[in-house]
């Protein structure tokens, strides 16, 4: 569940429930007295500020770790607004920027296929935080050390950004490193190519996440960051390989040559039909050939086999399903379908239904596609 709590350049910035429930604990780390002075050392080590957690009082300490967990996340939104920024400059919608407990997501509308494009958009994340820990950093200059407080937050800010940069420059996939390494591999090889190399290096960090998670120190963050990336690149690599398959189709060219059955028909006809097409739904058409209904597998189980013989298929047809027009592209349907879980949708040419189209169909279009088209 994502709340809208802002707006930048008009793009939504969504918070998830689980970084509301996160931040409390987060700020529970910073503060409490052990954490404080870990994460003095660390900004002393890499910052020219002093700070000296004794010199806090008790209330103080929740304080530091409440902004400290606060500025953290802003930090986060302004990577992703980085990433925002560039993509913008090359005419890219950014539909929204989430924020949880992992981090930050920025939503294009596409991603990009020019290697260049891609680069950079990848790189201006890092950058921007990069940019942020200097910026902070430059300041620890002229910031009194009297104001232990102050001098702690933006001191951890600092390192937190440094820090994000690095981490995110990982060559692991879909993280900023690995969409970096496929933009540069995709120079002189396919994107597919360029993405399923770069989805094994996300799956390899994943492995590893796994073994420092489990083997080295107990941290359930890491063990959830390895799951997150494993998901995501085998994801991306899958989502990409049927782009390729699928492009340049659009929906009706993947329509199966499936006759349908008219309303009048029984069941008992229609069920014939199945079997020999090898199919489990049938399309209905009136008099005219128009589509007005679906006879589905489920029907069928629901109805007693007895019946088939006496019952038309108008009776127990399906016309409650989504529709798409036939001339959309083919794999925007297939991750419409997706998306929504259906297993069916209904085929539209100038407003009026022509045709079914079914999961199976993309399947057994890319099942020849995948046989004949070499990446």
């Amino acid at each position: 569940m994502n709340y809208t709590v802002l707006r930048v350049w008009g793009i939504p910035i969504r918070v998830n429930i689980s970084l509301v429930v996160f931040l409390p604990i987060l700020a529970w780390l910073i503060g409490s007295g052990e954490q404080l002075t870990v994460y003095a050392t660390v900004i002393e080590a890499m910052t020219p500020a002093t700070v000296d957690p004794e010199a806090l009082a008790e209330s103080d300490r929740w304080l530091v770790g409440a902004l400290a967990a606060v500025g953290l996340f802003v930090s986060v939104t302004l990577h992703e607004l980085g990433h925002s920024w560039m993509a913008m400059r090359y005419d890219i919608e950014v539909q929204s920027i989430t924020l949880w407990v992992l981090g930050g997501l920025a939503s294009l509308a596409e991603m990009p296929r020019e290697w260049n494009r891609e680069f950079w958009i990848a790189i201006a994340g890092p950058a921007t935080s990069i940019a942020v820990g200097v910026v902070c950093i430059g300041a620890l200059y002229v910031i009194p050390e009297s104001a232990t407080l102050l001098v702690f937050v933006v001191g951890f800010v600092a390192v937190m950004n440094i820090i994000l940069a690095v981490f995110n420059m990982l060559p692991a996939f879909p993280m900023d490193g690995g969409r970096v390494l496929r933009a540069l591999l995709a120079r002189n090889r396919s994107y597919v190519s360029a993405t399923q190399i770069a989805s094994r290096a996300g799956v390899g960090f994943a492995i590893l996440f796994v073994f420092l998670g489990i083997v080295v120190a107990f941290s359930p963050i890491l063990l959830l960051l390895a799951l997150f990336i494993y998901i995501a690149a085998t994801t991306e690599s899958k989502a990409v390989l049927i782009g390729e398959l699928l492009a340049g189709l659009t929906v009706e060219d993947i329509l199966s040559d499936a006759r349908p059955v008219p309303t009048d028909a029984t069941v008992s006809e229609a069920f014939d039909q199945l079997l020999r097409s090898r199919r489990s739904n049938v399309a209905v058409v009136d008099e005219d050939g128009t589509v007005v209904g679906v006879l589905t597998s489920s029907a069928l189980r629901n109805l007693p086999m007895s019946e088939y013989q006496h019952t038309a298929v108008s009776e127990v047809m399906t016309t409650d399903l989504p529709r798409v027009d036939g001339t959309k592209p083919a794999f925007d349907a297939f991750y419409d379908m997706r998306s929504d879980r259906s297993e069916l949708t209904l085929v539209e040419r100038d407003g009026r239904l022509v045709g079914l189209l079914s999961r199976n169909d993309f399947a057994e279009v890319l099942a020849i596609r995948g046989e004949t088209v070499a990446f």
